[in-house]
């Protein structure tokens, strides 16, 4: 194995093959990721709590299928404000984030500001979160939703080298 630390982060290929399986299944006993991995499970524990301190591990949590849960629509709303003034883009950024409807934000270039992933219970709920988040801001010049249709994937892994 090659112990070379990786320039993005200073991660070695032994914190890449971790990350590959707490990934898949953040529940993994360390001492299986350490047989898997060749290290110890102590060794695994002190790279994970290194992780997890720097940020390279921002979360740990469980993914929860909306569906099960009651809110069976996902919808992707494009925003268009009218003012980039720092102010007003730091005032709708935190309305978003605060939104416990809203499951992603990004802020982001060409005709869209901003681009959200939303799940309701329905549509009604969509309106009534419209209301509140876009029409009651001034600075929201426009937004256009996408309805999603089918869920074919949804997740946060990121591609490890």
């Amino acid at each position: 194995m090659n112990r070379q630390a990786m320039p993005s982060g200073g991660l070695d290929d032994f914190d890449l093959k971790i990350l590959a399986i707490l990934q898949r299944d953040n529940a993994t006993p360390q001492r299986e990721i350490g047989k898997a991995v060749n290290l110890s499970a102590p060794a695994v524990q002190r790279r994970i709590r290194r992780m997890e301190e720097s940020g390279v591990i921002a979360a740990n949590v469980a993914v929860v299928d909306p569906d099960k849960v009651g809110r069976p629509i996902t919808v992707i709303v494009e925003i268009a404000v009218e003012s980039e003034r720092v102010d007003l883009l730091d005032a709708a950024k935190a309305s978003f984030a605060t939104a416990p409807e809203v499951q992603q934000c990004y802020y982001v270039t060409g005709e869209a500001d901003f681009v959200l992933v939303v799940t309701v219970v329905s549509m009604a709920e969509y309106e009534a979160l419209t209301r509140r988040l876009f029409f009651a801001n001034p600075n929201i010049r426009r937004f256009r939703t996408l309805v999603a249709m089918d869920r074919v994937k949804a997740g946060l892994t990121v591609p490890l080298a």
